[in-house]
């Protein structure tokens, strides 16, 4: 039995595994009685996975990782992502600088793992008027307040280079569910169905590469969902390694839009 908990601060926080083998006869009736009994005393649990004995391994593999070896490689290649893009990030900077008045990089609310909120790094891509924490697709005419710098930034999603900070920090992995805003509480409230939001945000993701801006919401939070049940050092190499070819063809992005996909 796998109980899944959005509560960090939750005794029982990741998982609780009861294994019957084939030798013991367990009586279904009082199982479920036990079982109730046991979960009573929980608090905030939000629902439960059975993980059958051919799963259990493959279930400890994910876990062991998300949690120690994942966080590893995360150090490892921010650091020296941040030290190989810090002319590239610097030209970023002097640029906006440049153009418009106010501060090269902002900050946004977005929510991190078990929903818990950080501030987001980013190079400002819009004018200082635009509307904080407003989603770009929720801006009546979004084109009117990007910088012609931001424009290509964005098309190449330098702008989101900032967030390599925010990696080492651990707010975030290098792949996972990419961050939502902290009133996006539709997309929120769809990875909640898939577990989704229990996991570090990340830089870039399954659904970036399978959609990006054109995906709709019920879709990305399925495809984050599917990247956590699967979640695996080949799979974030798979997750980079298209990022990479996406990037350089600007595909998927839907300036001003989210869910466009035909």
């Amino acid at each position: 039995l796998g109980i899944r908990d959005s509560n960090p601060n939750c005794l029982i926080q990741s998982q609780v595994c009861c294994r019957c083998t084939n030798s013991q006869n367990v009586n279904a009736k009082d199982f479920l009685k036990a079982l109730g009994n046991f979960t009573s005393k929980l608090e905030n649990v939000n629902n439960f996975d059975i993980i059958g004995s051919k799963n259990f391994h493959q279930h400890e593999r994910i876990l062991m990782y998300r949690n120690f070896f994942k966080r590893i490689l995360d150090v490892i290649l921010s650091f020296a992502a941040l030290v190989f893009l810090s002319p590239v990030m610097l030209m970023c900077a002097l640029i906006i600088k440049l153009e418009d008045k106010g501060p090269s990089f902002f900050t946004q609310k977005r929510i991190g793992i078990h929903k818990e909120p950080f501030k987001m790094y980013k190079f400002r891509s819009m004018r200082m008027d635009t509307p904080h924490d407003t989603p770009t697709h929720l801006l009546a005419n979004p084109e009117q307040y990007l910088l012609r710098c931001g424009k290509w930034m964005r098309k190449y999603s330098l702008d989101e280079l900032p967030q390599i900070i925010n990696i080492l920090k651990g707010d975030m992995s290098i792949v996972g569910p990419r961050p939502a805003l902290w009133n996006q509480y539709d997309l929120i409230a769809e990875r909640d169905k898939y577990g989704a939001n229990d996991i570090r945000p990340g830089l870039t993701g399954w659904a970036q590469i399978n959609g990006r801006d054109e995906l709709e919401i019920p879709e990305k939070a399925r495809l984050d969902g599917e990247y956590m049940k699967h979640e695996s050092f080949l799979f974030d190499a798979i997750c980079i390694w298209r990022t990479v070819f996406k990037v350089a063809g600007h595909e998927g992005v839907l300036e001003g839009g989210t869910g466009a996909k035909s």
